[in-house]
């Protein structure tokens, strides 16, 4: 992994014109409400950006514009790690389904000495990126699958995972694979605003925030929400 630059090797679609267009039509730059250091381009209406995404990409079948929502569990983290440098500091992170890049963003700006930005839609690669010229920032990208390959070593000294745990086969597969970078001594770092298959044990609280939303996506203006530790769990 190269420190803090663009990776030269991405899935072809990540540069395709179509991907871009979408993100300039359909997003404008804003704050991150919890984190306005920080700046993204996020959708100001939900249904033409979902139904544009549908129309154009569907055919695709890349998943839907979670990319262009500034979503709690990640603003959470983000915040959290800008306001705890110390925790990326000279450090190897994942920024794990990394939606807009927002958590790989603070990283950079925290000090962390090689990043990479990870999500399975490259349409959220292509976000991230442009996300993070936006911010004066570089990091790697990736699209790779990482869920259900474990490593025998380990591979970063953090993870990141905002708001992951919004569908049950999904959270289950995810943890499962967080568990196991876990109990190779990698620092797990989980956020979320109370989804129902969030965890509930092997977990210690670190921080809470009432988080900013767009009550368009969230039906609130503000989510509590949880910042937390996974603890491996050695007996299984």
């Amino acid at each position: 992994m190269t420190d803090n630059v663009f990776a030269d090797a991405l899935v072809p679609e990540v540069d395709d014109p179509q991907f871009a267009d979408l993100i300039d039509t359909f997003t404008v730059p804003a704050r991150v409400p919890l984190a306005p250091e920080i700046e993204m381009y996020l959708a100001t209406h939900i249904t033409p950006l979902w139904q544009a995404t549908e129309d154009i990409l569907g055919v695709l079948d890349i998943p839907p514009p979670y990319w262009a929502f500034a979503w709690p569990g990640g603003q959470a983290i983000t915040r959290y790690i800008l306001d705890h440098p110390e925790l990326v500091r000279g450090k190897k992170v994942l920024d794990f389904a990394c939606g807009g890049g927002m958590q790989a963003i603070a990283c950079v700006m925290a000090g962390a000495d090689s990043i990479l930005a990870n999500d399975i839609d490259p349409v959220a690669i292509t976000a991230t990126r442009l996300n993070a010229e936006r911010n004066g920032v570089r990091f790697e990208t990736t699209t790779e699958n990482f869920v259900g390959t474990q490593s025998a070593t380990r591979r970063w000294d953090v993870i990141f995972a905002g708001d992951v745990c919004y569908q049950q086969d999904m959270a289950n597969a995810v943890l499962q694979w967080l568990m196991g970078e876990a109990r190779l001594g990698t620092r797990v770092i989980l956020a979320d605003p109370g989804r129902t298959y969030a965890p509930t044990h092997n977990i210690d609280e670190l921080e809470t925030y009432d988080v900013p939303v767009d009550v368009a996506v969230e039906d609130v203006d503000t989510k509590f929400t949880r910042i937390w530790q996974l603890l491996p769990d050695r007996d299984k």
